[in-house]
């Protein structure tokens, strides 16, 4: 018998698992977190882990320190560059592990110490049960924040807040979490450059994304614990980014906002046209027949989008449908005008801009809430 073909006959093929850490001065921690990701690769022996640090030409020792531990680890690699922000990093990261190490899985973590690398066979195990994204969530049950101040607290609740509504990703908790492992399958898939922001706001970005593309995701509980050493990174531009970031998660089809703008604009010309029609035509006073024409052309853009913007979707019943788009609706054209009497009363800008700048607000936010909600994927 040729030990050899029979040692091949038995030869079970491992999976890789790439993990990419972005850093920035992370001398005093990545050796640790190199450490433990590698061990806990002895309690997942079908898989092998590759590890891919993207340092930002750390101005400490963290890259003397990788070359080191890249000597006992052989499947410890580094890439470097300038520092442009989580996000870029991330890109780049993610470019070359898949280029590089054919992965079947990504993990993105931290460097520093507060993401624990003992759940590292949670999140593989949920990959094996079905799943192709598993986020490491701070806020369910199970999971917390042990050092966040209330005020910390209260911005990442409200961050995640905005970004399950209008990036359409209710039933994920944690939008903003750093710790997840990805299949590598629905990453490949993801339009990178699209992802435009470079800070921590591309962890949204990412997320909603790859939902976008049906990965199916799990949440596993996570104690987010304070940093081992060093300072956080989190910046004012970083959250200002986040921010601005916010409306553009709920454009995942631009194709989409153009038909629904075109409806939109149909929508004035039914209005317009039917309030000509009631009153010189039918002699109906001009306080009442705007309240039929207004009803008209809602009814009419509603079923332009049910039925040309939308119709691929299958969300609620139709009647439940038509009610939301009323109740969005009264909601923009209370906000338009709310925007209007600041922008014209108190910032006394003139009254055609003023109003102009309510109408973009309004007709944004109703898209984008009608997309999320009304017709929700």
């Amino acid at each position: 018998m040729d030990l050899k073909e029979d040692r091949n006959s038995f030869y079970i093929e491992k999976t890789n698992v790439c993990f990419v850490l972005p850093t920035y001065n992370e001398e005093k921690n990545i050796k640790k977190t190199v450490e433990a990701i590698f061990y806990n690769q002895e309690l997942v022996s079908d898989c092998r882990f590759t590890i891919l640090v993207v340092d930002d030409n750390s101005s400490d020792g963290t890259q003397h320190e990788v070359n080191q531990l890249i000597k006992k680890y052989p499947d410890l690699h580094m890439i470097t560059g300038d520092k442009k922000g989580l996000g870029d990093a991330y890109k780049r990261g993610f470019r070359h592990a898949l280029s590089s190490f054919n992965p079947k899985l990504i993990f993105q973590m931290d460097s520093d110490g507060q993401h624990d690398p003992k759940l590292i066979p949670n999140f593989i195990d949920q990959i094996n049960a079905g799943y192709s994204l598993v986020v490491g969530s701070r806020f369910i049950d199970g999971g917390s924040t042990p050092d966040f101040s209330i005020r910390r607290k209260f911005i990442s609740k409200l961050g995640n807040f905005l970004v399950r509504y209008i990036g359409g990703i209710r039933h994920v908790n944690d939008c903003t979490s750093g710790y997840r492992c990805i299949s590598s399958a629905y990453l490949e898939r993801c339009n990178l450059s699209f992802l435009s922001t470079r800070g921590y706001s591309f962890q949204s970005s990412l997320i909603c994304e790859l939902v976008v593309q049906g990965a199916k995701c799990k949440e596993i509980p996570i104690a987010f614990s304070r940093r081992q050493s060093g300072s956080s990174k989190l910046s004012l531009r970083d959250q200002i980014e986040f921010l601005f970031n916010i409306p553009k998660l709920g454009f995942h089809s631009h194709k989409d906002f153009i038909k629904y703008s075109v409806v939109g604009f149909s929508g004035v010309l039914i209005n317009l046209g039917c309030y000509i029609f009631l009153t010189r035509y039918f002699g109906m006073a001009e306080e009442i027949a705007p309240l039929i024409s207004i009803e008209t052309s809602l009814i009419s853009n509603f079923i332009f989008n049910n039925f040309w913007t939308f119709k691929t979707r299958n969300p609620k019943p139709f009647f439940s449908r038509l009610m939301q788009f009323h109740l969005v609706a009264g909601f923009t054209g209370i906000l338009n005008y709310s925007v209007f009497f600041l922008m014209f009363k108190v910032l006394m800008v003139n009254d055609i801009l003023a109003n102009l700048i309510g109408i973009t607000v309004a007709a944004i936010l109703n898209y984008l809430i009608n997309s999320n909600w009304t017709w929700k994927k």
